[in-house]
């Protein structure tokens, strides 16, 4: 059985969304899964390190996994970026950082320690005090539940810049992956769409076939193969 064995915790960083560890066993291919940050990536594999920057992703898809890796992942919150790369060119794409070891890599010319799940935050201040991760403080303001004093339009193009996607997408990716984590946890049909607001069940479905590459039924049985989602039960 081809196996992602996911672990995730939030972060107390406004920096961060969530740090994530993954160990791949049997796997070739994964479904990938829309998502709305972006991140950095560190993973082991054979003897070798690896790092990357990761981009928003639109849609699903499938991507090749070493398999018998190692990874840790940073996600870092919507509205920040890296300054020399911002997030807009990083959608549905992504970037290999060279010269990765187990100990360091290299990102805007600069030498980094690489982190390990229990010290991301650290890694993650160095690099904002640094200027190497920097945010749209309107985006920010959006995100938590405030008012900018910008016109909408404003605040539309400003968030768009910034992360690459608009507020709609971005509540669509996030509503579709909520309603598959509390699926896969055996919550009913019919109180995810009324939870989430969906119009009805086959709304649910086509939005999770879009960002998920689920179907209801594949993510309470945990079927369809290896999956880039950290769900309550291994998928098979």
């Amino acid at each position: 059985m081809a196996v992602l064995r996911f672990e995730t915790r939030a972060s107390d960083s406004p920096w961060v969304d969530e740090v994530w560890t993954c160990t791949s066993e049997r796997v070739e291919r994964m479904t990938s899964v829309a998502a709305v940050n972006w991140g950095l990536v560190f993973f082991a594999h054979e003897g070798q390190a690896f790092a990357s920057v990761t981009g928003p992703e639109t849609r699903t898809g499938t991507a090749a996994v070493p398999s018998e890796a190692t990874f840790v992942g940073i996600q870092f919150a919507v509205g920040t970026s890296l300054a020399i790369l911002p997030t807009a060119t990083l959608v549905d794409s992504g970037l290999e950082l060279p010269g990765a070891t187990r100990t360091t890599f290299r990102l805007g010319g600069v030498e980094w320690a690489t982190p390990g799940p229990d010290d991301a935050e650290a890694l993650v201040e160095r690099l904002v005090r640094a200027g190497a991760v920097v945010r749209d403080p309107i985006v920010t303001d959006v995100r938590q539940g405030y008012r900018p004093r910008a016109s909408t339009r404003t605040v539309e193009r400003r968030f768009r810049t910034a992360t690459g996607l608009t507020q709609g997408a971005v509540r669509q990716i996030e509503r579709a992956r909520e309603a598959s984590a509390l699926l896969a946890g055996g919550v009913p049909v019919g109180d995810v769409v009324g939870k989430l607001d969906y119009f009805d069940e086959p709304h649910l479905t086509r939005a999770l076939r879009r960002y998920v590459g689920r179907g209801v039924r594949q993510l309470r049985e945990g079927t369809g193969g290896a999956i880039a989602l950290a769900l309550d039960q291994p998928t098979s």
